[in-house]
């Protein structure tokens, strides 16, 4: 359900543009879901994790643009722009602070051997940074109908492909719940 919930502003903007065939409407449309879901987030938990915070940032500013200039170029950098600024904020944390983000993030569930992490931080950042090179070869050798459909099929599909495959490679590194544990 959360990763509904987390697709749901490009799944509005994909619906959107099939019904309508307008980018600028479905740009429109993607910058308000974006809205109502950092909004519904902050009223449902009191705190919206930085990756949502730095999503919205992206969509208003490029979406905003798209708008503003009425060029659909700026939307189609959207994507690029989140992958790459991901990558870089996850590689600054290690490089700058010696924080593995990715490891904060999934330590309480898993323990990997200690090697794995610094693997798997560089996994991430090679991935985000072929999926923003990927989205601008689409972006600019296809249709803007062609990009509206990668957007949602093939970058979301290429996510869930790569998080499956990490997610089966630290199967074996799940660490036992402990209410689970505790009921024993």
């Amino acid at each position: 359900m959360k990763l509904l919930f987390d697709i749901f502003p490009v799944v509005l903007f994909f619906a959107t543009y099939k019904i309508a065939d307008n980018i600028y409407l479905a740009t429109g449309v993607a910058i308000a879901a974006s809205l109502a879901q950092v909004g519904y987030t902050y009223w449902k938990h009191k705190k919206v994790e930085p990756i949502m915070w730095l999503s919205l940032a992206v969509i208003v500013v490029f979406g905003g643009a798209t708008l503003l200039f009425h060029d659909e170029t700026f939307i189609k950098w959207k994507p690029t722009v989140l992958y790459w600024a991901t990558g870089v904020v996850l590689g600054g944390a290690a490089l700058l602070f010696r924080k593995n983000l990715i490891r904060m993030a999934m330590q309480d569930k898993v323990a990997p051997p200690e090697h794995f992490w610094g693997r798997l931080l560089l996994a991430w950042i090679a991935f985000l940074a072929g999926m923003g090179a990927l989205n601008l070869a689409v972006a600019y050798n296809f249709s803007t109908e062609f990009w509206v459909g990668f957007k949602l099929l093939g970058g979301i599909g290429l996510l869930l492909a790569f998080a499956l495959g990490q997610g089966l490679f630290l199967a074996r590194y799940v660490k036992p719940d402990k209410e689970t544990e505790s009921e024993e």
